[in-house]
């Protein structure tokens, strides 16, 4: 665990938040050389944070023990210069144990992710986090996506509880957002985060700038994190011609193409990974390939980005 406190770190980034792949070898096992690899990479070339074994890096696929090591590598290879969050997720019982393999690993964080298949109502889900919180002393982000879905008021509750540092949002109801925001800075004093967590942020990152969200997941980053950081820096220069280019040349592209399959917001993202050179291996069931067309595509699409960079220089 990197010793600052975890919201103060994340606060002002200097770059994305990386979500690393996780990386798998020949026989489907997890490669901890190469996943400690892809993460060491993301650290040097800017990332601000490692949110690790979350949705892009297959939470939902990892056993208990694959999930402690893989965060420890993660540690391991961040060497303390930025913090690591690891995923949390499933019924009460189990994401509570992953919470506290993640301490044990030296994470310095949680992203608590959606209870398991249950639609749960907001006391419920209240007290689901609340639990999960209370396990550990690591700071807790919670992730609002599919069944994980929030009142202002229980968000209100969230800020109040002691641990839970902020809100990652991958719903997109910028109404919702707008009066979550507000109720929040009305009821509970402090700086709670928000972050943007839909697939492909940048795509969405204008509008959430436009509620004073600045925080956002880049998957891009994972394969491609010059066209990832030339965005971020664009966005925080106000250099509305750089982030057109962008959104238009190739963000926007990319979301098109990951729109083509469904799980594509992990398995494009990893076939990138692996098209940049770092072989980290397939995804596990129940996701599956891209196909081969869909690969060329994609390979043709991280050329034309890094031309637009060139263009930019």
């Amino acid at each position: 665990m990197t010793p600052a406190p975890l919201a103060d770190r994340l606060r002002d980034p200097r770059g994305p938040l990386f979500f690393p792949v996780t990386a798998y070898g020949p026989d489907g096992s997890v490669d901890l050389d190469v996943y400690r690899t892809h993460v060491r990479r993301g650290v040097e070339a800017g990332a601000a944070a490692v949110f690790a074994c979350c949705g892009t890096g297959e939470f939902h696929a990892l056993l208990p023990e694959e999930f402690e090591v893989s965060v420890r590598a993660a540690v391991e290879a961040a060497e303390g210069r930025v913090p690591v969050v690891a995923g949390a997720g499933y019924g009460t019982a189990l994401a509570v144990r992953y919470a506290r393999l993640a301490r044990e690993a030296g994470a310095d964080g949680l992203l608590a992710m959606p209870p398991y298949l249950v639609l749960a109502g907001q006391e419920g889900l209240l007290r689901h986090y609340r639990e999960l919180t209370a396990a550990t002393d690591l700071p807790v982000i919670v992730y609002q996506r599919d069944n994980a879905l929030f009142t202002p008021r229980t968000v209100v509750e969230l800020a109040r509880t002691d641990g839970i540092i902020g809100l990652k949002d991958g719903l997109g109801d910028l109404d919702l957002m707008q009066r979550v925001v507000s109720a929040v800075r009305t009821e509970v004093p402090g700086d709670f985060l928000y972050f943007n967590g839909l697939p492909t942020a940048e795509q969405t990152q204008l509008a959430y700038r436009a509620l004073g969200i600045t925080l956002y997941s880049s998957a891009v980053f994972c394969f491609a994190p010059e066209i990832a950081l030339a965005f971020h820096r664009a966005l925080g220069e106000g250099d509305e011609p750089a982030v057109r280019r962008l959104l238009d040349g190739f963000f926007r592209p990319f979301v098109e193409l990951r729109a083509q399959g469904r799980g594509y917001a992990v398995a494009l993202v990893k076939a990138g990974v692996r098209l940049r050179g770092l072989d980290v291996g397939e995804v596990r069931p129940p996701l599956h390939e891209p196909t081969e067309d869909h690969v060329g595509q994609l390979a043709r699409l991280i050329e034309r980005g890094y031309a637009l960079l060139e263009e930019d220089a």
